[in-house]
């Protein structure tokens, strides 16, 4: 099964910036698909996860946190839909954060950043690895997104749902 591989803060406001187009290109031996410019990759024969997490660790010019998944798990997430009873608006965007290891949550949800007056960022519901909300499109909405890290005790990589159902197509294409 495909495993797909997401960049933690690449990027991002000119930090930790590089082509991931060319990333792919050089690990075309694992049958590597890029899918935009975040940092995610779909890995069509990636062999054992740790050997594929060193060569992409030594190819990139800089450190970097790698969150990997069975691109079973995302077929499911998408079967299942977590966002269907939300309904849909411009300045409202649906993401899914993917946590480095499955980690508890430490509130009960769902959660809201800030915790008074209108929210930026929800967190609604988590399942393994995969925690799922929906913020709104502001300038502090970065930084907020953030607290899902504290939330969740581990390290975690926020993508808009397009990016998951993207992957998705791939992964069915």
């Amino acid at each position: 099964m495909a495993l797909i591989v997401f960049l933690r803060g690449v990027n991002v406001g000119g930090h930790r910036t590089f082509r991931p187009s060319i990333l792919a290109r050089e690990l075309s031996d694992y049958d590597v698909v890029n899918v935009g410019a975040a940092g995610t990759f779909v890995v069509r024969k990636p062999g054992s996860r740790a050997k594929f997490r060193s060569a992409v660790l030594r190819k990139l010019p800089f450190e970097a946190e790698l969150m990997l998944c069975d691109g079973r798990d995302l077929i499911r997430l998408e079967a299942e839909n977590p966002f269907a009873a939300e309904p849909s608006s411009p300045d409202v965007v649906r993401f899914v954060s993917i946590l480095s290891k499955p980690g508890g949550v430490r509130a009960s949800l769902p959660v809201t950043f800030p915790s008074d007056g209108e929210w930026l960022v929800r967190v609604m519901a988590s399942e393994g690895q995969f925690v799922f909300g929906l913020y709104r499109r502001h300038m502090k909405t970065i930084s907020y997104l953030s607290q899902i890290d504290k939330l969740y005790g581990v390290p975690a990589t926020t993508r808009n749902w397009n990016t998951i159902i993207a992957i998705v197509r791939i992964l069915k294409g």
